[in-house]
């Protein structure tokens, strides 16, 4: 039963050993084990991983792309990852070069119009909260400081 639960599971969701260990514990929670032995959790997750299922480093790779495609730093995506199970270490390898850091960094100030991409300058509250949405989203300061301080060009016939 917990087999099928985990091929099911695994089937219809990108996951992680560690989340497709804590959805079969979940599992047995709401529905019971009556087995006097304990659930043979780690050999199922074993099995779709063997199976070739359950991949944590080709997991990791597509989530962290996905982020950074919507403007995420790496200190989000390594947050992210971590809370899906993924080990430090697989993180680390993922840590992007400073032009993807970059990219990714203008990719957010252009979606919240931080900064130079704003209508128009912005006063020193929204610069603080800009700054603030900056570093939330996982970018480094330096990144956060340059989009935010970097005033709109205010010229119109560059617009029209």
């Amino acid at each position: 039963m917990l087999q099928a639960l985990a091929i099911r599971y695994v089937g219809r969701y990108a996951t992680t050993q560690a989340k497709l260990t804590d959805y079969l514990r979940r599992k047995i929670i709401e529905r019971g084990w009556i087995d006097d032995s304990s659930p043979p959790l780690t050999a199922i997750v074993e099995r779709c991983v063997d199976a070739g299922y359950v991949d944590d480093q080709a997991f990791a790779e597509t989530k962290s792309r996905a982020l950074a495609r919507r403007g995420y730093g790496y200190r989000r995506v390594e947050s992210t990852l971590h809370q899906s199970g993924i080990a430090r270490d697989v993180t680390e390898g993922l840590r992007p070069d400073a032009d993807s850091a970059f990219e990714s960094a203008e990719l957010f100030a252009r979606k919240r119009r931080i900064g130079m991409f704003g209508i128009v300058p912005a006063d020193q509250a929204a610069m603080r909260r800009q700054f603030a949405a900056m570093i939330r989203a996982g970018h480094s300061t330096e990144l956060g400081r340059y989009f935010v301080e970097t005033v709109p060009d205010v010229d119109i016939g560059d617009e029209f």
